[in-house]
């Protein structure tokens, strides 16, 4: 991973006004010292990941406009598309009122093993690739995404699947 200057610094949240009307960036991290990201694709806005950022992933992010998150299950900051190739390049970033929760809009690129533009490590193109119906009662996921947009057992060979059960 590339090693930054970490730069950019975050103001101090003096004031309800200057959080919601200023221009200070004063982001508001979580009791785990981490904020919210939905990540969202530039072209589309297909909702592509949610996940969370702490203070050194978003200066990062800030500083290199390529996408760094924090890994719950790893403990550690990951740079999106470091072992895959699809990364991350961030072309907007926003904010919410309250400054607690961002948005990247990004740019993908394709695997570095074959296939398209994507984000999901299971192939698709969104981690949202599901949709949740109920009908009468029961409830049960529908695919939104027909086809996986690379092969993660040839993108990802050797590495361990973060998902935990």
């Amino acid at each position: 991973m590339k090693n930054t200057n970490n730069k950019i610094k975050f103001s101090r949240r003096t004031s309800v006004y200057e959080i919601e009307e200023g221009i200070k960036l004063c982001p508001k991290f979580n009791k785990e010292k981490l904020l919210p990201c939905i990540t969202v694709e530039y072209k589309t806005n297909q909702i592509l990941m949610f996940s969370y950022i702490n203070k050194l992933a978003f200066q990062r992010s800030l500083e290199t406009k390529n996408a760094h998150y924090f890994s719950r299950s790893r403990q550690s900051i990951w740079l999106k598309g470091e072992t895959s190739g699809m990364y991350h390049h961030i072309k907007n970033m926003f904010i919410d009122d309250d400054q607690d929760c961002v948005i990247f809009e990004v740019k993908l690129t394709k695997p570095k093993k074959g296939g398209k533009e994507a984000s999901c490590h299971v192939g698709y193109k969104s981690c949202f690739y599901r949709k949740i119906e109920t009908k009468n009662g029961n409830v049960s996921l529908k695919f939104t995404e027909k086809k996986k947009s690379f092969d993660p057992n040839i993108v990802y060979k050797g590495i361990a699947n973060p998902t935990k059960i």
